[in-house]
């Protein structure tokens, strides 16, 4: 049987693709091409891509409206989300700290919340 290695993209749709790409490349430091919508991360050793469903009811993306969720792994969790509050980014005040690690959520100009993960 054939089956997946990993998680190869993440896609989202915009009203304005290039300028959504950027404001993530200023707040989250997603690496861009030049003059470009698209980009890569590089896997290095340990990384670990979490992949989940969740009930069509829930509420743990923030709108109904919202299909998906990211979640972006970060070094120190804190220091991330100061910096995203300081440059005038909605910043969700909830935090949770579990075995996995700890975990905080914000939204880009488009309303979509994502979630910062800062493993243990």
């Amino acid at each position: 049987m054939q089956k997946v290695t990993g998680i190869g993209g993440v896609f989202l749709k915009a009203r304005d693709p290039m300028a959504l790409a950027l404001w993530y490349q200023q707040h989250l430091g997603v690496p861009l091409l030049p003059d470009s919508p698209y980009g890569s991360f590089i896997a290095q050793s340990q990384d670990e891509t979490v992949w989940s469903t969740f009930a069509d009811n829930s509420d743990y993306f923030g709108r109904p409206e919202q299909q998906m969720m990211l979640n972006y792994r970060v070094t120190d969790l804190n220091a991330m989300l100061a910096q995203l509050q300081a440059a005038g980014v909605r910043v969700d005040e909830q935090r949770e700290s579990g075995d996995y690690g700890d975990f905080g959520w914000a939204y880009d100009p488009e309303g979509n919340k994502f979630e910062l993960w800062q493993p243990k």
